[in-house]
């Protein structure tokens, strides 16, 4: 049983990002691409900007 590519791209980036299952779900809702979270991505050169999870989720909460 094979799992969908729609699927699989989320659970790639799910393990690239340490990204929770219920953070993966917000950012479904949200309308996020999944090959495109790495923009948006803190990779600590950033220092104003949220890591990723956080942004997920105050971005979920606040709508």
């Amino acid at each position: 049983m094979a799992i969908p590519e729609k699927y699989r791209v989320w659970i790639e980036a799910r393990k690239r990002h340490h990204l929770s299952h219920a953070q993966v779900q917000m950012a479904r809702e949200l309308g996020f691409n999944p090959k495109k979270l790495g923009r948006i991505d803190n990779h600590k050169q950033e220092p104003w900007k949220d890591p990723l999870p956080v942004f997920i989720q105050d971005l979920y909460f606040e709508r």
